[in-house]
């Protein structure tokens, strides 16, 4: 039997990351209240699970890129359903917090083999010739992860409970490995002939891509381009609070953040083709201070709107930057470990920015300075990634070196 080709696959693929963002990024907050009515955790008791979930999705990103560096991509992507399905129904079994830590243990190495940057690795080795479209063809589905989650979550714990709500997830994660398994079939790299000047970047390994100041800078550019978005996400309604706004007013703005994220990536699915990712990076870390800029400064409705519609696209498109232009800077030879590696910083970056966030609003004035100072990082990670030059310098820094 043949195996299935580029459109099944990269739909089954899609598929995948649509549940899998679902249930194990946006899910969580939807079991906070009923978990903590239960059991009478504090917030920041219930929430530590969540970030024990992060910083192991990190942690185990190196791992899980050098495996499919390895052609073990089939195998990562499938076991990270089943990890995540069997989390998902010990969460639905927790009677004390040390339990649910150790489900979000489990959760969290799944989310390294599940979420986005392994589906994105192993589309760039299998089809090296479309692996962008296939990125943002992911991105794109995985979109309206958030507008699946939180209703679906609503409607399961209403008519199951919390913990017949988590078992109905772990089980569908559990039915997802062998559609994964199904879909990436056949050889793990499709050969093509290759392009002039592909050999060199090619070879790049890890320890050749540490040597150059282009995979610092990139790292750099993500590390803070994500602390920025984490921090933003978990301080953003009570940024609202602090401007006056109502939590419906709130929810006015906040309501456009997916359709923003979701039309940038349809967008770029249409015309992407003539703008390089590295031109569309420069775009993308240009809006992300400039929105915060906007929400810290103005209070009319129209300005929050712009705030929206730009912090949204931000959102949206960065994931399809980072995906598509690594290859370009080490070729797809050993993109596993060395994407894994950035993905490692850039995740822990993001684990710990909620907390160091609100130890900064300790010593400063309130929110609007807060904000202020995530402008100034955001505008760091453009100038990281500005420095960081023009795809293929790396070859010759490492060729020189």
């Amino acid at each position: 039997m043949n195996p299935p080709g580029y459109r099944a696959t990269v739909s089954a693929l899609a598929t995948g990351q649509l549940l899998s963002w679902a249930a194990l990024y946006y899910a969580f907050s939807s079991f906070v209240i009923p978990m903590r009515r239960q059991f009478g955790w504090s917030e920041p008791q219930t929430m530590g699970a969540f970030t024990l979930g992060l910083a192991l999705w990190g942690a185990a990103s190196y791992a899980v890129g050098a495996a499919i560096d390895r052609g073990r991509g089939r195998l990562v992507l499938s076991a990270g359903s089943l990890l995540a399905g069997a989390g998902f129904l010990l969460w639905a079994q927790v009677e004390t917090l040390p339990m649910l830590y150790v489900a979000w243990a489990l959760l969290g190495i799944s989310m390294a083999m599940s979420l986005y940057e392994p589906a994105f690795m192993v589309l760039t080795k299998r089809y090296p010739e479309r692996y962008r479209e296939g990125i943002t063809a992911l991105t794109l589905v995985g979109g309206f992860a958030s507008t699946l989650s939180f209703p679906a979550a609503a409607w399961l714990i209403a008519a199951l409970e919390w913990r017949g709500a988590l078992r109905v997830i772990g089980v569908l994660l559990l039915a997802t490995a062998p559609l994964l398994a199904w879909a990436l079939r056949g050889p793990a790299v499709v050969a093509v002939p290759a392009r002039h000047g592909d050999a060199a970047a090619d070879q790049a390994t890890l320890h050749d891509a540490l040597r150059a100041s282009s995979f610092w800078l990139l790292t750099v550019t993500f590390a803070l381009n994500s602390f920025v978005a984490a921090a933003m996400w978990a301080h953003l309604m009570s940024a609202f609070a602090a401007k006056g706004l109502s939590q419906a007013q709130a929810l006015a703005v906040v309501v456009w953040f997916g359709p923003a994220q979701v039309a940038g990536r349809f967008a770029y699915l249409l015309f992407g083709r003539w703008l390089s990712p590295r031109s569309l990076g420069m775009v993308v870390l240009f809006c992300l201070p400039l929105s915060l800029a906007i929400f810290a400064l103005a209070q009319q409705t129209l300005a929050l709107l712009m705030f929206a519609v730009l912090f949204g696209l931000a959102n949206g498109l960065v994931t399809i930057v980072r995906g598509s232009l690594l290859p370009d800077y080490f070729g797809r030879a050993h993109i596993g470990r060395i994407s894994g590696a950035m993905t490692a910083i850039a995740l822990l970056s993001r684990a710990g920015a909620p907390l160091a966030t609100a130890a900064l609003l300790v010593v400063l004035a309130g929110y609007r300075e807060m904000l202020l100072v995530l402008v100034a990082i955001g505008a760091s990670a453009l100038v990281a990634f500005t420095l960081a030059g023009r795809p293929r310098s790396t070859a010759a820094e490492i060729s020189n070196a």
